[in-house]
């Protein structure tokens, strides 16, 4: 696909710099078959089909940006990715570094009783840090590091970050970055959805930061796509098979949620995932068929970024488009703090294999 069919102009004002008043105070832009319809967030319950199965990223964001000083002078900002441990109080990091000179193997940093050393590359602009002097370093973090807001938000993290970019179903510690769908609901707005028979079941994701990398290549399939690690519970594939036997849509919280069940799909059980733990670098655009994944909540993307990519596949760019066109002209927030749009199941979607098939047995 040609990138620049993902670019659009994106006025600074139009960027959220702040959350709303409340998390559901978003306003909500439903994208019907055949029309845009502009509603609020708290509609959305209402909106998803009985019987639904609605799958959320309880991811929980780490607190993953720490400024640190080098021994030989100088503050350096590093916002920390994914670790693997070393023994013996030693951890290696996959980081992203900003210093006013690059760093290069062997420059040795502080912060607290912490010492940082860089041991080379990563992928891309990413470094290896070795950790020493801490045992627990994602405490460590917590307790020294900030939020890691977008670069696109332009201003210092405040307290209310630590709370509102991260959802309120959040469990499992490891995002660089929140499954910014989810910042909208809230445990009232859950509850209501059990109220009308609408299941909801979690799947894990760890976002990263390449998720805001624009795209560079003339060619989406060109752009090296990052990888994010994500986990899938027995009791989520339970719950797919039994929205499947009852003729229930599934319905993703966020485009984390979509890459996550679309990279666990069964290739043997349509419609269906397999158990466990993976890596994905899946990278969805236009023409990707979806074989899991029937409706999607999810805020307005960056131009030119696989997110907005991810959106145009599952709606058309053509319908995309329009819908984009159609939220700035009526003043909707965008990104990680703004607004969100609805995309229903497609009618053409209900008559799909999965639909009354018998329940099969879940495996791993």
């Amino acid at each position: 696909m040609r990138t620049d069919l993902l670019d659009y102009p994106l006025p600074e004002h139009a960027i959220a710099q702040h959350p709303a008043r409340n998390r559901e105070d978003a306003r909500l832009l439903v994208v019907g078959e055949d029309r845009l319809e502009h509603r609020r967030l708290p509609d959305w319950v209402e909106l998803v089909p009985e019987g639904a199965l609605v799958v959320l990223n309880d991811t929980r964001v780490r607190r993953a940006r720490l400024l640190a000083h080098k021994l030989s002078g100088g503050r350096t900002e590093i916002l920390f990715l994914s670790a693997r441990s070393l023994g013996a109080g030693r951890s290696e990091w996959t980081v992203l570094a900003q210093a006013k000179r690059p760093l290069r193997p062997g420059t040795s940093l502080e912060l607290g009783e912490a010492r940082f050393t860089v041991l080379g590359r990563g992928a891309g602009p990413e470094l290896r840090l070795q950790v020493e002097g801490v045992e627990d370093v994602d405490a460590f973090i917590e307790r020294h590091g900030q939020m890691p807001l977008p670069p696109y938000i332009r201003r210092d993290t405040v307290e209310a970050d630590g709370e509102r970019y991260q959802t309120v179903f959040a469990r499992h510690l490891g995002s660089a970055a929140a499954p910014t769908a989810g910042l909208h609901l809230t445990r009232a707005m859950l509850e209501r959805l059990a109220q009308r028979g609408v299941r909801v079941e979690s799947v894990t994701l760890h976002v990263g930061a390449g998720t805001f990398l624009p795209v560079r290549a003339d060619d989406l399939d060109e752009h090296p796509m990052h990888a994010e690690r994500f986990s899938v519970s027995a009791e989520l594939a339970r719950e797919i098979v039994a929205a499947r036997a009852r003729g229930g849509p599934v319905v993703a919280v966020g485009t984390t949620v979509v890459r996550a069940l679309e990279s666990a799909r069964d290739p043997e059980r349509p419609g269906l995932i397999r158990v466990g733990e993976g890596e994905t670098r899946l990278l969805i655009q236009p023409g990707f068929t979806f074989g899991v994944v029937n409706a999607l909540l999810t805020n307005f993307h960056a131009p030119r970024s696989t997110l907005l990519a991810l959106v145009s596949a599952f709606i058309g760019l053509e319908r995309c488009v329009e819908a984009y066109r159609a939220a700035l002209e009526a003043g909707y927030r965008f990104l990680s703090y703004g607004d969100a749009m609805w995309l229903p199941v497609r009618a053409s979607a209900r008559d799909d294999t999965w639909v009354q098939q018998p329940a099969p047995r879940v495996g791993s």
